[in-house]
């Protein structure tokens, strides 16, 4: 008999071989579009953090406030002793900003989603999920029992048909910003099939809160829709937000029931209080700073003119999230080494995350790249594809 998980070892290899295999990347200095990476100055060009606060002096300093009041770990869990003033607060804020009755913070937005799909569906209900969903959101619907259904990308015709087939509660879920592609789901579809098929509407807009809409209020303000249209809001406050963790805004039956219900809240530590002041301190740059989502539209207008000239195959993305296709994984890792001895870091994303076949270059864009920083990415990728001739 061969040892136990004596495969593991070959099963690395075999990724490797592939183009599939993941290494981290160690950085040293503060979150930007300017990064030391293993000792390498490089332009930032895969970040989450869209409006460039993750090192925002106000935030900055509105944490380093609260860990001379409150200290750094909270303690305990939220229904303990770990739930403060500086989360109270950040809740009711959150709140006011997505226009719902109550907010609940969650400690990262993988929580948030296995605890809240696990939390309002179970065995005899039906839980449809977008295929191109989150793996948070696939594998909360996994969890909770209930007949999981995934309907074909943004395809309505294939959920409505679904859904007529089902019984017992039906909870649609769906990403707001879908991560990999960069494009906005149909929520206003979405919202109308729930509404004809007694279902309820749940979105993770994780990459579309703080970034997209007037006021930054997401995919949800983009299509003008309410509480009453999607009962379920998730978003996260690691990226537009630049700090960390999660928070679900709806009804307040949906936060007392998720309070009571999700194992993923009861059972794990709260986030620290000084990351709550953080937040709170960023929410209000979101709501005042309105230039910072202009630019970013300018600068994603910018970069796929640029990008189509040079023959790139982009995405129907109109989000800060430009994949360029590359198809073949090691050919993505390839180029994305390239850049990286150029001077920008742009991660290769390759099959599980996506399909098979569809590696990319997953290029990000915050509110502090330049309009130069752009044409010197385009002009690499251009070098790139000059010697690939």
């Amino acid at each position: 008999m061969p040892p136990p998980f004596s495969e593991l070892a070959a099963n690395l290899d075999d990724l490797a071989l592939q183009g599939l295999y993941r290494s981290r990347r160690v950085s040293a200095s503060p979150q930007g579009i300017k990064l030391d990476i293993d000792g390498k100055a490089v332009v930032n060009f895969c970040s989450n953090d869209y409006l460039g606060l993750a090192n925002h002096p106000d935030v900055v300093n509105a944490f380093k406030a609260a860990v001379d009041q409150y200290g750094v770990g909270s303690g305990s869990a939220h229904l303990i002793c770990g739930h403060s003033a500086a989360h109270h607060a950040l809740e009711e804020e959150l709140a006011e900003f997505t226009g719902r009755d109550r907010a609940l913070l969650f400690s990262t937005g993988y929580m948030a989603n296995l605890g809240v799909i696990s939390a309002l569906v179970g065995r005899g209900d039906a839980v449809f999920e977008d295929r191109l969903n989150h793996a948070s959101l696939l594998d909360g619907g996994l969890l909770s029992g209930a007949r999981f259904k995934r309907y074909a990308h943004g395809d309505l015709g294939n959920l409505e048909d679904k859904l007529a087939q089902a019984s017992g509660n039906k909870l649609i879920v769906s990403d707001g910003v879908f991560s990999m592609d960069g494009d906005v789901a149909p929520l206003d579809k979405l919202a109308l099939a729930a509404k004809n098929h007694q279902a309820w509407l749940m979105v993770d807009d994780a990459h579309g809160l703080g970034v997209i809409g007037a006021q930054g209020g997401g995919v949800l303000e983009h299509y003008g829709l309410t509480q009453q249209d999607v009962p379920v809001l998730m978003g996260t406050l690691g990226k537009g937000f630049g700090t960390f963790g999660a928070f679900v805004a709806g009804s307040e039956d949906l936060i007392e029931t998720l309070i009571q219900k999700a194992r993923t809240y009861i059972y794990t530590t709260a986030l620290p209080a000084s990351v709550a002041e953080a937040t709170r301190a960023s929410l209000k740059i979101v709501s005042a700073e309105s230039w910072r989502r202009d630019k970013l539209i300018n600068l994603t207008e910018r970069f796929r003119l640029g990008a189509a000239q040079l023959g790139l195959t982009l995405m129907d993305s109109s989000s800060a999230i430009q994949p360029v296709l590359i198809g073949d994984s090691q050919k993505a890792v390839d180029i994305s080494n390239t850049l990286m001895e150029a001077g920008f870091l742009v991660s290769a994303i390759r099959p599980p995350t996506v399909m098979q076949g569809s590696a990319r270059l997953r290029v990000t864009f915050s509110a502090l790249h330049e309009p130069l920083h752009v044409d010197q990415l385009l002009d690499a990728l251009q070098q790139i594809i000059l010697k690939q001739k």
